[in-house]
């Protein structure tokens, strides 16, 4: 199984490292304008293998797409990171030209890959790669709510003091600090609701901190971070290739569902082989239905500045 990722900054080449350690992928292509960059980061990734153990092939290339060819999934992470006090929103204009161009270029070496964007702002950026590519809806995967939703269960295990790997939870809509709904009421350690063990003060407090989790790291980092968004496309890339069928929430092409039509939100769904194989139908309460709403109302307000890039 061969993986591209387009992009060979923080986020693409930690992503590239745990797809190779893990031995997702038999073969990992990063690819980026930068000359050597990329072949810098493989390189280094590479000679990782004898330490710890992992035999996928990695190589770097500068801007040259046809060494893509025949890639089963293509990670899109180009694209500038934000900056202390910049909104994902604020991206738009730049990234939106430089993600139609990527998902264009891979489509000429790679006409059946799943194409997963990462780039911000991302729900906007994956309505882009879906309209501009004309593939079918199933193909085309924003990555947000895996990472949201591992930092809500960070949150939640800090609030617990327990081990994140034993809570089950998620975050939907929009991936925005603004726009995406922690569910805490359907968050659980071990199968038991959270909301035995926590006050509803606390259970806001972990929302909140989730919320802004992204900007938290901006403002302490000086830029994205990359060790969990890196981590959260790797364990996407590992349920398609090895057609695992996990429920991640993920910013996909909604037609009816959630009472939501022609935008990319976060949502439930099941991803395989195919991709996103099923988009499934949580019952949410009368609040979170008016939360998702509002989210949705948010991101289809920032699908209005793609108008002239989609003409």
């Amino acid at each position: 199984m061969k993986v591209t990722i387009v992009g060979a900054g923080n986020v693409g080449a930690t992503c590239a490292d745990v797809i190779s350690y893990r031995g997702i992928a038999s073969e990992v292509v990063l690819l980026d304008i930068k000359e050597g960059f990329a072949e810098g980061k493989a390189l280094d990734i590479m000679q990782c293998a004898t330490n710890t153990g992992f035999n996928t092939k990695v190589s770097g290339v500068t801007n040259d797409y046809s060494k893509t060819a025949g890639s089963d999934v293509v990670v899109i992470t180009s694209g500038i990171p934000r900056k202390p006090g910049m909104t994902r929103e604020e991206l738009i204009g730049i990234n939106a030209g430089i993600v139609k161009t990527v998902a264009e270029n891979v489509l000429k070496h790679s006409p059946n890959t799943i194409i997963v964007v990462v780039s911000n702002p991302m729900d906007t950026m994956t309505y882009l790669a879906l309209k501009a590519t004309g593939l079918p809806k199933n193909r085309i995967i924003g990555m947000g709510g895996a990472l949201d939703s591992s930092r809500f269960r960070t949150y939640l295990s800090l609030a617990l003091d327990k081990p994140a790997n034993d809570i089950s939870a998620m975050v939907i809509g929009g991936h925005g600090d603004t726009t995406m709904i922690p569910l805490t009421r359907l968050a659980s350690y071990n199968g038991i609701p959270v909301t035995e063990f926590l006050s509803e003060e606390a259970l806001q407090k972990v929302a909140a901190d989730t919320m802004v989790g992204g900007a938290t790291l901006t403002g302490l980092l000086g830029t994205s971070a990359w060790y969990a968004p890196g981590a959260s496309v790797a364990y996407l890339v590992d349920s398609i290739l090895n057609d695992q069928k996990k429920m991640i929430a993920c910013s996909v092409f909604v037609e009816g569902e959630y009472g939501q039509n022609d935008i990319c939100i976060g949502v439930p769904c099941i991803i395989g082989k195919n991709g996103v194989e099923e988009i499934l139908d949580i019952q949410l309460n009368d609040q979170e239905k008016a939360l998702f709403a509002k989210s949705a109302d948010a991101v289809r307000g920032m699908n209005d500045a793609l108008k002239s890039i989609l003409v």
